[in-house]
């Protein structure tokens, strides 16, 4: 079957079921399976300015979203070429992938008969009924339903291991400039991970907060939403001075392990439990966090 995957989570699903020879088309953001830009042509583009700081991504995304003017491009001779089946995307944040509303006027100029499936989970339950979907959409559900059986397993295992012990209060920042607090599955991740999220909406929406209006909390996790561990790094030492004092500091590798709706976002969990429960989880391997403070 031939994939146009216009999110990088849809992306990462149908390398894990054995799809990635299936691909025919992924976005600038694709990274997993490795290597997937390099072989498949990319038909979605960012349209923010590249090395931009949060503040200035931020106000770019306001000024663009008050102009009515799209974040993301299509090459819509490349998707056209690509002749896909199968469209994965979303309609769950406009601003973190393209909107499943851009791709149904782009097949209508096309006039391709590509079934589109919107990928758009709001909790962690969700992410796994993804995969299932992207299974039976592509024909391969025993495939679907053995990853998924996997995944279920490990996040077991960590509730295991973290059973009893005290529950840290966890403040994630999904942005740093301006703050922002963690909605959708995101919280999920902490609460598998045997941490209390403060301050969040569990299946919501992130909000923004004054940064004198953060809640008091026993760790911060900054993972700022499409960034890496490099830059969620440095992302955390810029906002020391007004995070909550004396308590612990990580950065995470965000776009990896906490924001994009994957399989990845259990290994997510993995690390998460690793930093607030040392010795009862192993430690998570090298670059998928760093402690700040």
């Amino acid at each position: 079957m031939r994939i146009a995957s216009l999110l990088p989570a849809g992306t990462e699903i149908a390398g894990r079921l054995g799809l990635a020879a299936d691909l025919v088309g992924v976005t600038f953001e694709c990274d997993d399976p490795v290597g997937v830009r390099d072989r498949v042509p990319v038909v979605v583009d960012s349209a923010l300015p590249p090395a931009a700081s949060p503040g200035e991504i931020d106000a770019v995304v306001r000024e663009r979203a008050a102009a009515g003017l799209p974040l993301y491009e299509v090459h819509r001779a490349r998707l056209g070429a690509a002749d896909p089946e199968l469209i994965l995307t979303q309609d769950l944040c406009a601003v973190c992938a393209l909107p499943g509303s851009t791709v149904a006027q782009v097949q209508e100029e096309l006039g391709t008969r590509a079934r589109v499936l919107s990928l758009d989970p709001h909790r962690l339950a969700d992410v796994l009924d993804t995969v299932t979907a992207v299974g039976a959409a592509a024909g391969v559900p025993d495939r679907a339903a053995a990853l998924v059986a996997g995944l279920v397993a490990r996040l077991d295992a960590v509730a295991v291991a973290v059973r009893g012990r005290p529950a840290p209060r966890v403040l994630v920042l999904e942005w740093t400039d301006p703050p922002f607090l963690p909605g959708h599955w995101v919280p999920d991740l902490v609460t598998a991970a045997g941490g209390v999220p403060v301050a969040a909406a569990p299946g919501g929406r992130s909000t923004a907060v004054d940064p004198a209006d953060l809640p008091p909390c026993d760790a911060v996790l900054v993972a700022p939403c499409g960034f890496g561990l490099d830059d969620a790094l440095a992302q955390a030492r810029a906002a020391l001075p007004w995070l909550p004092a004396g308590v612990p500091v990580h950065a995470i590798d965000s776009a990896s392990f906490v924001v994009r709706a994957g399989p990845r976002l259990v290994d997510g969990v993995e690390a998460i439990a690793g930093l607030l429960h040392p010795g009862a989880v192993p430690a998570p391997p090298p670059g998928r966090v760093a402690r700040v403070r």
